[in-house]
């Protein structure tokens, strides 16, 4: 089996979430498609992740990991239309040493895409965790030595427009995503309380 998403481990309050329209079990798990985002209520950002099929426990690349035994989460429903993780994001501040990290656990790259990012030359290097996709974005050249960081996730949404229409003026507006056919929204994450960078997507276009 492949390696994949378990749960990432976000250190807002539940309550804030429920109020983000996610619907947020009793013990501050929040199912979304397969993946659980547990709310620990203390900090900032996402704090970890737990990956299935890790064959080694240790930290990616300063990123703190654990491996998990448990079985995939049975989707909930959320107010806010989303249905499931499409990426999550990892700030790198040394590509290859991130990439070289990846690849001992059995990680290999997918694909990479050059771009810019405020006039900086950005590289993303993308791999595969099961239904999520991991984005790794670092300057080419840089090599500095300050860990990694899971910096923002993705969700898909059943429909980007009654997505758009339930934040209101606590998103940006809808535009065409990088990828072919899809459309996308960023939340205005720190309106909502909510300390980690958010975007909602509509789902892939499925290939006939």
């Amino acid at each position: 089996m492949p390696i994949a998403v378990d749960e990432f481990r976000v250190a807002d309050a539940p309550d804030v979430w429920r109020s983000a329209g996610f619907s947020v079990d009793p013990d501050g798990v929040c199912r979304i498609g397969d993946v659980r985002v547990r709310l620990l209520g203390d900090g900032s950002g996402i704090v970890g992740w737990t990956l299935r099929e890790l064959p080694v426990d240790r930290d990616l690349d300063g990123v703190p990991t654990s491996r998990s035994d448990a079985a995939p989460a049975v989707p909930a429903t959320h107010a806010n239309g989303v249905t499931s993780v499409d990426h999550v994001v990892l700030l790198s501040p040394n590509l290859a040493r991130t990439v070289s990290s990846l690849a001992a656990v059995g990680l290999p790259p997918r694909r990479e895409r050059d771009a810019e990012l405020g006039g900086q030359s950005m590289r993303q290097v993308f791999f595969r965790l099961g239904p999520v996709i991991l984005e790794v974005v670092g300057a080419p050249e840089a090599a500095d030595d300050g860990p990694s960081s899971l910096w923002g996730i993705t969700y898909v949404v059943a429909d980007i427009d009654a997505t758009a229409a339930f934040f209101g003026d606590r998103t940006l507006p809808v535009k065409d995503a990088v990828q072919p056919g899809r459309r996308i929204t960023t939340l205005r994450h720190r309106d909502l309380g909510m300390s980690v960078r958010t975007a909602m997507i509509s789902p892939p276009i499925l290939s006939r």
